[in-house]
């Protein structure tokens, strides 16, 4: 369980140490450069705050550390596990929120609840009221621990000569090395990098499209709308999102050739990490040159909508891409999702696991025991073995095995998409599609 948020320190901090150069050329189109002053002004200020963020960013990632480091230290010592030490002196020290308080945050957020009903979204807001007294109690207890046990520090985090075995911290006798961090939190600053600069890029594709339209419209005494309608939507035959996307692409590529466009921005190297499909419910083959694996929780309403459409994307590409399903139930706000999990493996042990998904997904707000075996029944399963393999504890250890993992690959949401080690970081076909031609590229250029 992880309390301290690093996202918040990205994005509720003060920063005012340092910030990219306003006047650098980011792109040029058509004999124009484009700076930081021609992107979005959100995205302006996000590029700008950049480095500033990212240094921010590492010393919480390495106060988290720290704070594993002395939980298991002290739970070692009380002869506890991590979680019961939590349980005992951060979540059971912390009440729950009344009804009032609960009533009043649902009736303060139509648009969030979407009309679901109380009782359908009570674990959801009582997570978010118990969030920042669970947070300011862990603070406390990690606070408490760092006087017990002794902690020293190395390495500045942020030192442009550090090296991989550079002490950063150390904990009682725990040395936490450069090398031990990078390990742990590469993945979530990497991702935050790629992300920012995702958005620089798009907002100057947004901006140099939009010149480039209008610049090759003017020259042919047409509107731009009349423009793009003439070169992308007169040319559709089967007007799928697929056909409008490699239609805009080509448009895109031939003004950008013409007007002698190009965007200096370079995204970072993707961040690939070794990821087990394990045993677990797959489709393709198994010696296929691209895996994808997700990790997804039966009762988020993210997984169901991008289940359909990976899968759809997965099937393009034939015998070229193996898809499996890795189980990352978020107990904490989705109280079926773990036993959804079981119902799913129990279905897979008679060969129906994506049968008995998409029931799931299309069924989320009713998983509840008896639903889960009414399903069962739906799909043809034999009840009795469902039901003695629904109770077996293996397939309890399994959903906790890939669980475990997950977290080892810092999957702490659904749905967590891996392709070749690549985390896909927008769930949407386009991002699916480039992940993989990317990964099949890598595997011609082997």
């Amino acid at each position: 369980m992880k309390f301290i948020s690093v996202v918040l320190f990205l994005i509720t901090f003060t920063f005012v140490t340092f910030a990219q150069s306003p006047n650098k050329i980011l792109a040029m189109a058509n004999g124009r450069s484009y700076t930081a002053e021609d992107l979005d002004p959100n995205v302006k200020k996000i590029w700008n705050e950049y480095p500033s963020r990212v240094i921010q960013a590492r010393k919480a990632f390495l106060e988290q550390q720290i704070a594993d480091v002395l939980l298991a230290s002290e739970a070692t010592e009380q002869k506890i596990t991590t979680k019961e030490l939590i349980d005992k002196e951060v979540v059971k020290k912390v009440s729950d929120p009344s009804n009032e308080q609960i009533k009043a945050v649902y009736d303060a957020n139509p648009n969030v609840v979407a009309g679901r009903t109380l009782e359908e979204v009570r674990p959801q807001i009582v997570s978010f009221l118990r969030r920042q007294p669970e947070q300011n109690a862990w603070l406390s207890l990690v606070n408490q621990l760092k006087t017990k046990h002794k902690v020293s520090y190395g390495k500045d985090i942020n030192s442009a000569d550090i090296k991989k075995d550079d002490v950063l911290a150390k904990v009682g006798e725990t040395e936490i090395t450069f090398a031990n961090f990078k390990r742990k939190h590469g993945l979530q600053l990497y991702e935050y990098q790629a992300n920012v600069y995702e958005q620089a890029i798009d907002s100057l594709y947004r901006a140099i499209d939009a010149a480039l339209i209008l610049a090759e419209a003017t020259s042919l005494n047409i509107s731009s709308n009349e423009y793009v309608a003439r070169e992308v939507t007169n040319k559709m035959k089967d007007f799928s999102p697929r056909e409008e996307e490699k239609l805009q692409q080509a448009l895109r590529d031939r003004l950008y050739k013409k007007y002698k466009a190009g965007i200096f921005i370079k995204l970072p190297q993707p961040y690939i990490q070794y990821v087990s499909a394990d045993d677990d419910p797959a489709q393709g083959k198994s010696d296929a040159p691209v895996t994808v694996i997700m990790f997804t929780d039966f009762q988020c309403p993210a997984c169901a909508a991008a289940h359909p459409t990976l899968k759809k994307v997965v099937e393009e590409y034939g015998e070229k891409v193996r898809f499996v399903v890795r189980d990352f139930p978020l107990t904490q706000i989705h109280n079926n999702a773990f036993n959804a999990a079981l119902a799913a493996n129990a279905a897979n042990k008679q060969g129906k696991f994506f049968e008995y998904a998409e029931v799931l997904y299309n069924n989320q707000t009713a998983l509840d025991v008896t639903s889960l075996k009414k399903y069962a029944t739906q799909i043809g399963l034999n009840q009795k073995k469902f039901e003695k393999d629904f109770a077996d504890e293996k397939f309890k250890e399994e959903v906790k095995k890939d669980m475990k993992e997950g977290e080892s690959y810092s999957v702490s949401s659904t749905p967590s998409i891996f392709v070749n080690g690549y985390r896909v970081r927008t769930l949407s076909a386009a991002s699916f599609r480039k992940a993989i031609d990317r990964a099949l590229n890598a595997q011609r250029q082997k």
